[in-house]
């Protein structure tokens, strides 16, 4: 009670303080010109500050007084007015003209990068823009403090986030989203899906993220949800260090003394294997092992130098570290100006969840199902992330620039899975513990040389890049292993050896994955207009450029059994040793032949593939003005793709030679309704190519999924009519509202589709075609002028909100319930939104964040295997910031704080609609995460 009275009598208190202001308003004018000035800075105190609009309009509440009034902004003289009087209720109007101080700049010569890692350059860039977008700055990532750009672009209207890695945007999956990492395309970092893992940049490095809804002559042809355009810092004005150092605590694993691991190598803390997982140098290649006699194979596997671990211990999860190390420079080289950012980072993390499993049969005619198997796996994790950003820019003149960007990412990720359930398959109920021990490291490098050069009029700029990318992927000695018993039994679980190698049974498993890419691009932008006219901004623009890639990908796989022996040379393996437990039964002496285990090759000739693609893209459009108020932006792009993929099985050898050209036309029209309000109209023509994993004939078993993948050589590339239409509003220079619907026509859409047959396995599918058609609203608005509380007034809002309707057709071959289902990973709705607070005299800010999305299809079904839906769940996160004057900076936040349950349920009735009669697939917690970081700048 007490309070509620304290919170009734302090909303009565700011009702009344606002109610006793009065107004300061007006315009400030160029008083040369009379052309409004935005973004000028309007103070009567210190704490009482406005900065205008776009109309150069502005409003300020002060409390009943006199006042001396000051107006500022940069290449103007300031004005001061004394004696302005404000009465309480009344608007008191002053319109300002400012003059230009040619005098303070005529010996000057500026030289300076445009500052676009604010918001109110993010919305200038947004309203500015041909094309339909949408993005975030630095500022407010740095608001919601945000560790990698996965959890930054979040935020973003129509972006969601897949396995805490990847983009969906628009409700649909990674697949058809192309990530450009400063204008050049990023390298694929997943081995089964075309996706970039955002997670893999930190935040501290990032300037903006843009998100191109709307097709565009320089934009990439392979896209439908959006292109992702992330830009790293890569000029300062001022040589700075910062350090931050952090930790984190996740429920059900930080403390939790049920955290399974194993022993791994003494380099697992930087993030890769120092060798203990590697088969040795001199161990036998698969081609040479399968011609050693069986007497041979057992001799190798008596000496093999790896680890006989295949049972993860109990431990007590640490505590997550992160750090964080950010060095700028500002030098001189021959005279000219070079900027340096380093940025290092490191992250140990830990995750320990409890996931249930379930696996059915077809739905019988009476509505009853029977269960194939029921599981709960314990999966541990561990990920180390090292990450090293080297940027340097050199300012040759004002019309020259170079850049060297680097990046650099080495991750390594050491899990385990304790399954523990029942398998009701074998006719025998069988009560099972089984194990995975993996480790999987990633290295990843991105570089990129860009220069940027202009003519002394302005007229013409060129830009140009050279990039490489590169990604190792490895996982070494993937061990798998099962054991059963009766159910009901007390007895001990005896291992499970196979007489066959088995994807599922005790195994050692090693990939390696490598992929290169070799990228040119250029572009040359020119003005018809003086670039000193009046408007620039609106001058007729012509740009031509080329876009040229080349990318190599090898992947290997291996697979080395233990099997048992069924009368091979007349022997048969000891039942005494098939007895043993796991931590005894495949020691060296009891691999042997013919009446021990036999260690043999699983490796088929379908473990591996070969891929190259050849990309040369050319493109031109022009972009002019009509009427004064209609901007025209349109043009083509020719994307000419050679794809080649080589891969074999038992059947023979199966080659993908695909040459295609694809002329991509596109069209964006945007009218002005006045300088605060436009509407855009946008069609463009895209494409979406299957990835070389999806077209390689290679069968990986996972085993967290119980389930295998196969490619499919005979995938078609997918083409895509895009149609977006939107109106935006910017009340002021920092702030926008925006509604907008957009339409999507799919044909061929490429899906992962599960298959018939025994045991779970997917697989890759083209549809007939298919239909998305959606809405989308943006707001950000600030509270400065909507409270005369000052705590109010430090606050804003950022909302975004889409709602999205889709259907596929996958042709004759599948049911009516399949036949009208949505795209595979389209979510119904998505909801963002963020409530900030930021007060720059007291240093405090804090943010409340909210997201949810709609039930979406996590794997296609067919008339035997029910489709698999993700479930909503509702996100909170909450941040708290306390910046110092001393240059220290604390700040804590709660990710997800409610910890909803993961769900995926399948339609069991196949029904095309989730309900009570569905049954559950997988359901898990991740738990809530609490971080707390210092951080101190030099």
């Amino acid at each position: 009670m007490k309070s509620f009275l304290l919170t009734l009598s302090l909303l009565i208190s700011a009702g009344i303080s606002y109610a006793q202001q009065g107004t300061l308003a007006g315009k400030v004018k160029d008083k040369k010109t009379g052309e409004a000035i935005i973004g000028a800075t309007v103070s009567a105190t210190t704490s009482n500050v406005a900065a205008t609009d776009i109309d150069g309009n502005y409003a300020l509440k002060l409390a009943p007084g006199t006042y001396k009034v000051t107006v500022t902004y940069v290449s103007y003289k300031p004005l001061t007015f004394e004696g302005i009087k404000i009465e309480a209720g009344k608007t008191t109007t002053l319109n300002p003209s400012l003059e230009d101080d040619a005098h303070s700049l005529g010996e000057v010569t500026v030289v300076a990068e445009r500052q676009v890692n604010n918001d109110i350059s993010l919305i200038k860039d947004i309203k500015q823009s041909n094309i339909v977008v949408s993005g975030m700055s630095n500022e407010q990532i740095v608001k919601a403090q945000d560790r990698d750009a996965a959890e930054a672009v979040r935020r973003i209207p129509g972006v969601t986030i897949q396995d805490n890695r990847f983009i969906i945007v628009r409700g649909l999956s990674e697949r058809y989203n192309s990530v450009m990492l400063n204008n050049v395309l990023t390298p694929s970092s997943e081995v089964d899906v075309r996706a970039f893992s955002f997670d893999v940049l930190p935040t501290s490095v990032i300037d903006r993220i843009l998100i191109y809804k709307s097709p565009a002559p320089e934009l990439p042809g392979d896209f439908a949800g959006g292109a992702i355009k992330v830009t790293t810092r890569n000029a300062v004005t001022e040589n700075s260090t910062t350090f931050n150092i952090g930790t984190g605590y996740r429920t059900g694993t930080t403390f939790n003394n049920n955290y399974y691991s194993y022993k791994g190598s003494k380099t697992d803390f930087l993030g890769f294997d120092s060798g203990t997982r590697q088969l040795p140098g001199n161990f036998p290649t698969t081609a040479q092992f399968q011609n050693l006699s069986y007497a041979e194979r057992a001799q190798y596997g008596q000496n093999l130098d790896l680890p006989n671990t295949w049972r993860p211990e109990k431990a007590t999860a640490a505590p997550d570290l992160r750090l964080n190390v950010g060095l700028n420079r500002v030098f001189d080289v021959a005279g000219n100006r070079v900027s340096s950012i380093t940025a290092l980072t490191y992250t140990n993390a830990r995750l320990r969840q409890n996931t249930i499993r379930n696996d059915y049969q077809q739905q019988q005619a009476n509505g009853n199902v029977d269960t194939n198997w029921s599981y709960t796996d314990q999966l541990s994790g561990n990920t180390v992330r090292v990450g090293l950003l080297q940027n340097f820019s050199m300012r040759l003149n004002e019309n020259n620039k170079i850049e060297f960007r680097n990046l650099f990412n080495q991750i390594g990720i050491s899990q385990t899975t304790v399954r523990q359930g029942f398998n009701y398959e074998t006719g025998t109920v069988k009560e099972e513990q089984n194990y995975a021990l993996r480790y999987e490291s990633r290295s990843i490098y991105t570089g990129q040389l860009q220069g940027t050069h202009s003519t002394a009029d302005q007229k013409n700029t060129f830009t140009w890049s050279a990039g490489y990318n590169f990604i190792n992927r490895q996982e070494p000695d993937l061990r798998r292993v099962r054991t059963q018993r009766d159910a009901g039994s007390e007895g001990p679980y005896r291992v499970q050896v196979s007489t066959l190698s088995t994807p599922y049974d005790a195994a050692r498993f090693f990939s390696d994955l490598n992929e290169s890419a070799y990228i040119a691009e250029g572009q040359w932008q020119h003005l018809f207009n003086a670039a000193d006219s009046a408007d620039v901004e609106n001058a007729p623009k012509l740009n031509i450029g080329f876009y040229a890639e080349r990318k190599d990908r090898d992947f290997n796989a291996r697979t080395l059994n233990y099997k048992r022996n069924a009368g091979i040379g007349g022997g048969r393996t000891d039942e005494n040793i098939l007895n043993l437990p796991l931590e005894q039964i495949f020691a060296p002496q009891n691999i042997a032949f013919p009446n021990g285990l036999i260690f043999d090759e699983g490796t088929t000739i379908a473990d591996k593939y070969d891929a190259s693609n050849t990309l040369a893209a050319g493109y031109a459009g022009i972009a002019k003005q009509f009427f004064g108020r209609v901007n025209f932006y349109g043009g083509a792009r020719a994307e000419y793709n050679w794809r080649q993929v080589t891969t074999a099985d038992q059947s023979g050898t199966y080659e993908v030679d695909d040459k295609k050209l694809y002329v991509l036309p596109s069209v964006n029209v945007a009218y002005n309704f006045s300088i605060r309000s436009l509407l855009r109209l946008a069609y463009g023509m895209t494409v979406n190519r299957p990835e070389f994993r999806e077209q390689a004939r290679f069968s990986f078993y996972d085993f967290n999924e119980n389930a295998s993948v196969r490619g499919n050589n005979e995938l078609k590339t997918a083409t895509i009519h895009n149609v977006d239409m939107r109106y935006e509003f910017y009340p002021s220079p920092a702030e926008l509202l925006s509604l907008g619907v957009f339409y999507k026509r799919f044909i061929n859409p490429i899906e992962t589709k599960l298959e018939a047959g025994t045991g779970t396995n997917y697989t890759f599918v083209n549809g007939d075609y298919a239909n998305s058609v959606g809405i989308e609203a943006e707001a950000r608005k600030s509270f400065r002028d909507l409270f005369g509380s000052k705590f109010l007034q430090n606050h804003s809002l950022v909302l975004n909100a889409s709602l999205i309707h889709s259907r596929v057709n996958l042709g004759g071959e599948s049911s009516r319930e399949v036949l009208e289902r949505p795209l595979m990973g389209q979510s119904p709705y998505i909801v963002n939104t963020g409530l900030y607070y930021q007060d720059e005299e007291t240093g405090w800010q804090y943010s409340i964040m909210y997201n949810v999305l709609g039930t979406r299809i996590y794997r296609v079904g067919d008339e035997q295997n029910p489709t698999i839906y993700e479930l909503p769940r509702h996100v909170v996160d909450l941040t708290v910031t306390k910046n110092f004057k001393n240059r220290m900076q604390l700040k804590a936040g709660v990710t997800d704080l409610f910890n909803q349950k993961f769900r995926f349920k399948e339609d069991t009735n196949q029904d095309g609609e989730i309900g009570s009669a569905d049954l559950p697939i997988y359901l898990f917690n991740r738990g809530m995460y609490s971080t707390i970081t210092l951080g101190y700048t030099f």
